[in-house]
C-alpha cells in the first residue's frame, strides 16, 4: 500500500473557507483559534478542558450501558472504564446512514483513533468516541448506499422504511423489507464477511441507529471505538440546563450568530447556516416530528402552528428535555456539553459550520472546541490503477469529468502519426503567429489585438478538430468507453470523490476487515490533504 498527499486546493469545490483553515492563514483565526496540526497544541488544549464528575459518571453509566446493547468489545469497554476515571474524549461522528454509509464514515472513526494514539503518544489520557447523529431527521439522507460491484458498476440500494414526516430517524425502524435490500446487497458485494455483518446487524425491527451501531461495533471492535447514541433521553436530560441557557438566552444567542455572519461575510467567505433574526439553534419534538422553534417577540417562540411562551419552553425543558433537539449549530456544543471533549474529527462541511458555532462557544462554553480534518482517501485498487498507468493518466484527468476522460483516453488511441500532426500543427500556428506580432508590433500596435483574437480562433479550431478525431476513435472503441466508465466509477463517481459515494462497506468486502488496520497506518495528522492511495 503506497500513499501520497494530493492537495485539496486542486480538488472541485472546495470551499476557500476549508482550505483557508487548512492553511491557517490569518483571515480564519477569528473563526478557527487552532489551526489543523494537532500535535503543536493537543497538550496546550488539554488542560482547557473542565468537565464536571458527576456529569462524567452520568455519561460513562449511559455509555457502558448502550454499548454492551451494540455488541462492544472487551477494548470498547476497557475504554469506557478509561474515561469513567477521567480520560478525554477525542470525537467524531456522522449520520447512520444505511449499511454503515459512504467510505468516509469509516474514515472519521480511524481518525479518531489515530489522533487518541497521538495524543497518549504526549502522555495524554484519552479514547476515540464516535457519537451516532440519530436526532437528525433527513431521512433522504440516510436510507440508501452506494454499492460497487465485482464489475465496478455502482448501484444505489434503499429502503422504504420511514415514520412520520420529519421524525428522527432513531424512530424508523425497519420492516421486513430490508431483508430483501439485504440480500441485494449480497449478490453485489457477493459472498464476503462484510456481507454476513450486513445480515446480522441489519434486520426487521432494527433502526437506522441501531443497526450502525451494531456493525460499528463490530468494525471498530480492535480498536476500542466508543459509540454514542445522541437521541437518548438519558443525555437530554443531562443535556437540560443547556436547553434552558439556550431559551433564556435565545434573542442574545441570535445576535451573536448574525454578528458571526458579518464578519465571515467580511473575511470574504461565504453563511454556512442561514441565520434569520427569528433563528434559534433548537427544534421541538411535536407528534413525532423536529419542528423548528423560531423566535416571535419578547419571550415568545413559535414551533409550526404552536405559539408558546418562554416559561412554558423552561417548565418543557425541567419536566421533559427530550423534548428538544439541537439544529447543526448547536448539536457539537451538546455534544461536547455531555463529553470532555480534547478536539473534534470531522469533514470539510463540519469544518466550515465550525466558523460559525465557533461564536455559539464562547458565548456558552467559553471554550471553542478545535475542529481537526478528518482523513480523507481516494483508495486505488488494482484494476483501475493499471488503467492509469497504461494510459499515462494522472487522478487530475478524472477530476475534470467522465466526457473528458473519454476525450482524453481516445486521444491516447490516435494514430501516432496524427498525434505528432496535431502538435506539429500547435507548434507551427503559435510559432507563425508569435512571428506576425512581433511584426505587427513595429508596423501598427492596434493590430496586435486582432492578431491574438486570430491566433485564438485558430489554436481553438485545431483543438476542436482534435476532440472530434478523439471522439470519432472512441464511437470506434467500446473497450475504451468500459474503461473510461470504471475509472469514474471506482475513483471519482458523479464528479464526486470515491469517499463520498463509495459505501464503506464495498471496500470492506473486498479487502476484509484487515484493510481499516492497513488504512490506519496511512492516517498520517501531518497530512491534512487529500491522499490518493494505491493498494
Amino acid at each position: 500500500m503506497n500513499s501520497h498527499c494530493f492537495p485539496f486546493r486542486q480538488i472541485p469545490h472546495s470551499t476557500r473557507l476549508f482550505l483557508d483553515y487548512l492553511d491557517h492563514v490569518p483571515t480564519v483565526q477569528l473563526f478557527y483559534p487552532r489551526s489543523a496540526k494537532f500535535l503543536e497544541w493537543a497538550s496546550d488544549e488539554a488542560s482547557r478542558v473542565s468537565y464536571p464528575p458527576e456529569r462524567r459518571k452520568q455519561v460513562a453509566e449511559i455509555l457502558r450501558r448502550q454499548n454492551q446493547d451494540f455488541g462492544a468489545s472487551a477494548r470498547t469497554l476497557e475504554n469506557i472504564s478509561a474515561f469513567a476515571n477521567g480520560a478525554l474524549a477525542l470525537v467524531t461522528g456522522q449520520q447512520v446512514g444505511l449499511f454503515g454509509g459512504p467510505a468516509f464514515s469509516l474514515y472519521k472513526a480511524l481518525s479518531a483513533v489515530k489522533l487518541t494514539d497521538e495524543a497518549r503518544k504526549l502522555g495524554l489520557n484519552c479514547v476515540p468516541v464516535f457519537w451516532l447523529a440519530t436526532e437528525d431527521h433527513d431521512l433522504e439522507e440516510v436510507n440508501n448506499a452506494r454499492l460497487l460491484s465485482a464489475e465496478n458498476q455502482l448501484e444505489r440500494v434503499s429502503t422504504s422504511s420511514r415514520s412520520v414526516e420529519d421524525a428522527p430517524v432513531a424512530s424508523v425502524l425497519f420492516n421486513d423489507e430490508i431483508s430483501q435490500v439485504v440480500e441485494r446487497a449480497q449478490e453485489l458485494l457477493g459472498e464476503s464477511e462484510a456481507a454476513e455483518l450486513l445480515r446480522e446487524c441489519y434486520r426487521p425491527g432494527e433502526s437506522f441507529g441501531s443497526a450502525f451501531a451494531k456493525l460499528f461495533a463490530r468494525l471498530f471492535a480492535d480498536f476500542g471505538v466508543i459509540l454514542l447514541d445522541g437521541s437518548d433521553p438519558a443525555l437530554d436530560q443531562i443535556a437540560a440546563p443547556l436547553y434552558r441557557e439556550v431559551i433564556e438566552r435565545a434573542p442574545e444567542l441570535n445576535c451573536v450568530l448574525l454578528d458571526r455572519d458579518q464578519q465571515l461575510q467580511s473575511g470574504g467567505y461565504h453563511q454556512q447556516v442561514r441565520i434569520t433574526d427569528s433563528s434559534t439553534p433548537l427544534f421541538l419534538m411535536q407528534d413525532g416530528s423536529r419542528v423548528p422553534l423560531h423566535l416571535s417577540g419578547a419571550g415568545k417562540f413559535t414551533a409550526g402552528k404552536r405559539e408558546l411562551l418562554s416559561k412554558e419552553l423552561l417548565d418543557i425543558a425541567g419536566s421533559s428535555p427530550q423534548s428538544f433537539s439541537p439544529n447543526v449549530l448547536l448539536r457539537p456544543l451538546a455534544q461536547d456539553y455531555l463529553l470532555p471533549t480534547l478536539a473534534y474529527v470531522g469533514g470539510s462541511a463540519e469544518v466550515a459550520y465550525f466558523a460559525q458555532v465557533g461564536a455559539l462557544y464562547e458565548a456558552i462554553l467559553s471554550r471553542v472546541t478545535p475542529i481537526l480534518p478528518r482523513f480523507s482517501a481516494t483508495l486505488i485498487e488494482a484494476k483501475p490503477q493499471a488503467i492509469l498507468e497504461h494510459y499515462k493518466l494522472s487522478f487530475s484527468d478524472l477530476l475534470r469529468g467522465p466526457e473528458a476522460l473519454r476525450e482524453t483516453l481516445g486521444s491516447r488511441l490516435l494514430d501516432q502519426n496524427l498525434q505528432n500532426s496535431f502538435e506539429h500543427a500547435t507548434i507551427a500556428v503559435e510559432r507563425s503567429m508569435q512571428t506576425i506580432q512581433d511584426a505587427l508590433v513595429r508596423l501598427d500596435k492596434t493590430l496586435v489585438e486582432s492578431a491574438v483574437n486570430a491566433k485564438s480562433k485558430m489554436m481553438h479550431q485545431l483543438e476542436s478538430l482534435r476532440s472530434r478525431a478523439a471522439r470519432a476513435e472512441l464511437r470506434q472503441s467500446e473497450v475504451i468507453e468500459r474503461k473510461a466508465r470504471l475509472l469514474s466509477n471506482a475513483l471519482y463517481p458523479d464528479k464526486t470523490l470515491q469517499e463520498r459515494e463509495v459505501a464503506g462497506m464495498s471496500l470492506i468486502a473486498r479487502h476484509g476487515k484487515q484493510l481499516l488496520n492497513a488504512l490506519l497506518a496511512q492516517v498520517h495528522p501531518d497530512c491534512v490533504d487529500h491522499q490518493l492511495i494505491t493498494l
